[in-house]
């Protein structure tokens, strides 16, 4: 029966009220809320951050590991594509480079179509995000939708457009993150907390890399290299615990997962992986390596360890400056920039199918093992032989690939070329096409590339110097060989350490391959790339930033002594729009017109130009609406009438700079605190503004200077 509705309600109040009254059961209701809301208080007593992080860490180690699946099994219809096909080289050609231009370009029209801010890795804008400047639009729920789409689509490309997840993953995170932290807003009935969406920002990056590699220390340091200038340490443990919580999820998924694998294929031809040790599958590593851990490099190979620092580390400036100048070029050119801002499919249909072209295996791909996926590459790059051992034992035809995995460094054999020609024509050809695939507009990861060139470039110089010294750097005693797989492993480190100004991609290599018996000349390696990258160009992320012109304060790279005695006088912007504490109508229309700010700062009067506050563009509105225009008719004045510091909240001023502050002081403000703008007084009187304009147009000149 319905309950009367009271009279002397409005029409809305009416209808609420009749909705309610008809609901059975109001007192079953009642306790059961009453239940619910104690078991939320008996959950949340510890705390909620680690229920909402262990969520995000399963969530992203689930999504993770379901598109690794997926593109596995693209992947292999690829593979048996190609050798369906036959002998016909037309039909070879057309089935090895339509698939992944295919594939591309469903991936750029899919994700851009959706939203325009899907492509590329997303790290640069979230660096931006976490300064404080407000991106909403790269941290949207639709964004997360066509980021997965599309790149699963790209990672199905393989080895032929030679992209990875490692950037998106991080972006996929943060979206994540954000979604959750919503979440928690309506369960826990609180106000949403910018604080509070920061720090689960920190820790969505930590497990977008550890569910990549399955790697959770290194991927806490690596995100936090990376991603912030500054850390807070009470952040530490929110940072690991999500991580691990992904990375374990990550690593049982695949246990179970060959664990079907195996029942699957009872009764059948053998899998093509290796069988597991006896007991049943467990966690290892991704990338495990069966490196010799009793003697794993001479104390004399030490001095190779530093050349291949320094090579790595000058390939990598070479690899910055050229990629930073070809993602400029590409905006600025007529054609390309036509293509890009109207036709992204047609762009990354005409890029794909020329990566393709070369990577044709019965063409120039087969002079670079192009057949391999990315992650075949790097187990072949990481064995334990030497290959120029190996060589006069190999048959003249190599497996396909997947078949055996000690037999993957046969695809770098070649008749016609050594194993020396292989790896250099490899990192020849790869330089320029790494670069040109960072152009796509597609989503899609640029630190497992450079992982594996890394690892070529080691490759190279442990061949190199296992030819020269074939029983080791000592003539006596024991036979100690040089194991190229060491000089692999660091040169992935390096490289990839120095492309990002990372020092955590020593660890990253240690813990994907299970290996620690080169830590020590791999972190060397890695500090003398770092060394020699930081000095002479920006990282990866902060190159796409200056070319993406985002606003984001670039770290100081100039340590020169003259850089540090540039002042704030210097760079300040002097013409202030400034309010006086008694103005009136006016004033505040004419300041309203002069600038676009979203704060004014406040003195005490015209005469006395002491700084007193601020005081925020939407109350100037306000206060305008208000009162009345001086030169108004007598009919439409309005009757409230008064001065500024009468009727608007003055806010005090907790931070303002001197003249003679260093420059280097400002900058670590602005990244500390996350600050816009910062005014200038000289005792206390107003002087100057500075803002990330004039901080950053500083920047610049004392890197020139120094």
């Amino acid at each position: 029966m319905e309950r009367p509705v009271p009279a002397g309600l409005r029409e809305e109040e009416r209808v609420l009220v009749s909705e309610q009254s008809w609901r059975p059961c109001p007192k079953a209701r009642r306790r059961l809320r009453g239940c619910l809301e104690w078991v939320k208080r008996q959950l949340f007593r510890v705390g909620e951050d680690w229920y909402f992080l262990f969520i995000l860490g399963v969530l992203m180690a689930t999504i993770s590991f379901m598109m690794d699946l997926l593109v596995s099994r693209l992947y292999k219809a690829h593979r048996w594509l190609y050798q369906e096909v036959g002998d016909i080289l037309v039909l070879k050609y057309l089935s090895w480079t339509m698939y992944p231009t295919a594939l591309a370009a469903f991936s750029t029209g899919f994700s851009q179509s959706i939203t325009p801010y899907s492509g590329g890795s997303g790290i640069p804008e979230l660096k931006t995000i976490l300064t404080g400047v407000v991106l909403e639009d790269y941290l949207a729920i639709q964004n997360f939708g066509a980021k997965v789409v599309g790149l699963t689509c790209t990672l199905a490309c393989g080895s032929t457009v030679f992209l990875g997840k490692v950037g998106p993953f991080v972006h996929l995170s943060a979206m994540a993150a954000v979604y959750l932290g919503k979440m928690r807003t309506s369960v826990t009935r609180e106000y949403e907390n910018k604080f509070k969406q920061n720090e689960m920002l920190v820790a969505a990056q930590a497990v977008g890399v550890a569910t990549v590699f399955g790697a959770p220390i290194s991927g806490v340091l690596f995100s936090i290299e990376v991603m912030s200038s500054h850390f807070a340490v009470r952040d530490y443990w929110r940072g690991f615990f999500a991580a691990t919580c992904g990375a374990f999820m990550f690593r049982l998924l695949a246990v179970f997962n060959s664990e079907q694998g195996k029942a699957g294929w009872a009764g059948c031809a053998p899998p093509p992986s290796p069988l597991p040790p006896p007991g049943g599958e467990t966690i290892a590593a991704v990338f495990k390596s069966d490196l010799k851990i009793d003697f794993p490099f001479d104390l004399l190979e030490t001095f190779f360890f530093v050349i291949l620092g320094a090579v790595c580390g000058l390939v990598g400036c070479a690899y910055l400056c050229c990629q930073r100048w070809l993602l400029a070029a590409v905006k600025e050119n007529r054609l390309t920039a036509k293509l890009l801002a109207t036709d992204k499919p047609v762009y990354t249909v005409l890029v794909v199918l020329l990566l393709a072209s070369v990577t044709f295996p019965p063409g120039l791909g087969q002079l670079m093992a192009s057949r391999l996926t990315m992650k075949e590459y790097l187990t072949s790059l990481f064995d334990n032989r030497t290959w120029g051992a190996l060589l006069p034992n190999a048959s003249s035809v190599a497996d396909p690939p997947g078949v055996d995995p000690r037999g993957l460094w046969q695809e770098w054999c070649h008749p016609s070329a050594t194993i020396f020609g292989t790896l250099a024509f490899f990192l020849l050809m790869k330089f320029w096409m790494l670069i040109l695939a960072t152009t796509l507009p597609l989503p899609a990861g640029y630190f497992m590339p450079i992982f594996i060139y890394g690892a070529v470039i080691g490759r190279l110089l442990g061949e190199t110097v296992a030819l020269l010294f074939p029983r080791g750097l000592r003539s006596e005693g024991d036979l100690r060989p040089v194991i190229p797989g060491g000089y692999a492993l660091a040169g992935a480190a390096a490289f990839s350490g120095s492309v990002t100004h990372t020092i955590s991609t020593a660890l990253l290599v240690c813990e994907i391959t299970g290996h620690l018996g080169h830590v020590l000349p791999v972190i060397l390696a890695v500090l003398v790339a770092n060394a020699i990258a930081q000095k002479h160009q920006p990282s990866f992320y902060d190159g796409t930033i200056i070319v993406k012109k985002l606003p984001y304060l670039p770290p100081i790279r100039s340590r020169h002594m003259a850089s540090y005695q540039v002042v704030v006088e210097e760079v300040m912007e002097r013409r202030v729009v400034a309010l006086a504490k008694g103005g009136g109508f006016e004033e505040v229309l004419v300041a309203l017109d002069a600038s676009a700010d979203a704060e004014y700062p406040v003195v005490e009067s015209a005469g006395s130009p002491t700084l007193v506050g601020t005081v925020s563009r939407a109350q100037l509105v306000t206060f305008l609406q208000s009162h009345e225009h001086p030169q108004a008719p007598p009919g439409e004045k309005l009757a409230v009438t008064g001065t500024l510091g009468d009727n608007c909240a003055i806010e005090p001023i907790m931070l303002q700079l001197s003249p003679w502050t260093s420059l280097h002081q400002a900058h670590h403000l602005f990244e500390l605190l996350k600050l816009q703008r910062i005014f200038v007084t000289r005792f206390g009187e107003l002087v100057g503004a500075v803002s990330r304009v004039e901080v950053r147009g500083g920047d610049e000149e004392g890197d020139k200077e120094g």
